[in-house]
């Protein structure tokens, strides 16, 4: 069963209860904690997966079926190499993982894809064809595959090519790779159908993941020139000894700041 994802839904990354964590408990149990504390959805998290891939995506799907929690799929792997050539086998591997989640949609970097030659895009249209699972393509921490002018060759080519792909807009990403996020909303607003909610803060040696409200950004105009409609998904830590009444705090919070920033629109 493929859940949709609920428009202006909120969800978890189950990535933001820290990997060592979700690793030491398993994705499931944090799924219920997402259920208990009120998330609309989770999004299951390809590089936290246990061994038995297979066996745990399959106590997810009934899981969250039962729960009625809708269902991203979030592959660690880009859709080109890093040689710049299209890795069907990546893609393949997040079309029947998301699939047997029950996802309604599968989010993936671009990885090395390469403008100046961007073989395999035809293929990559034959294999979502017929698809059960939408390809959203997000903005990473890297220069290949998180920067504006990255990201627009690439829709350019994809689109010129017949293939129009949807985006998740992670909203601190951009920092990561020297970008105004507000920039990148202008841009790319149009084809944004998921939101990544993290605000970001410089530390004297790194960016960190921090709740909107604590980001040096200006999430608010952010969130105001991104579609209203789309779901929004918490990426940043969620720590604490009673974690379901700080999930709970932190999705009532992501509701009041979204409406918050449409409310004079």
């Amino acid at each position: 069963m493929h859940m949709q994802i609920p428009a202006r839904g909120a969800l978890v990354s189950l990535t933001a209860f820290g990997a060592d964590e979700v690793r030491r408990h398993g994705q499931a149990w944090f799924a219920r904690l997402a259920r208990t504390a009120g998330a609309d959805g989770i999004e299951v998290r390809g590089e936290l997966l246990r061994e038995d891939a297979a066996g745990e995506l399959d106590a997810l799907a009934a899981l969250a079926a039962e729960a009625g929690l809708a269902r991203v799929y979030s592959s660690p792997r880009g859709i080109w190499d890093a040689s710049g050539r299209l890795d069907e086998a990546a893609v393949r591997e997040g079309l029947e993982r998301a699939a047997r989640l029950g996802a309604a949609w599968l989010k993936m970097s671009i990885g090395g894809f390469a403008p100046h030659a961007p073989a395999g895009l035809d293929s990559l249209r034959i294999l979502l064809a017929g698809a059960p699972v939408e390809l959203l393509v997000e903005n990473d921490q890297t220069e290949s595959a998180g920067t504006v002018p990255a990201l627009r060759a690439f829709f350019r080519a994809a689109d010129d090519a017949g293939l129009p792909l949807g985006m998740t807009f992670d909203m601190g990403n951009w920092h990561w790779v020297g970008e105004c996020p507000l920039r990148a909303a202008g841009v790319f607003g149009s084809r944004v159908r998921y939101v990544h909610c993290k605000g970001a803060l410089r530390r004297p040696d790194r960016w960190v993941a921090v709740p909107l409200e604590s980001s040096a950004a200006p999430w608010r105009a952010v969130l105001r020139a991104l579609p209203a409609a789309a779901p929004r998904a918490i990426e940043y830590p969620l720590t604490g000894a009673d974690l379901a009444r700080i999930t709970g705090q932190a999705l009532d919070a992501l509701r009041r700041l979204e409406q918050s920033s449409h409310d004079n629109d």
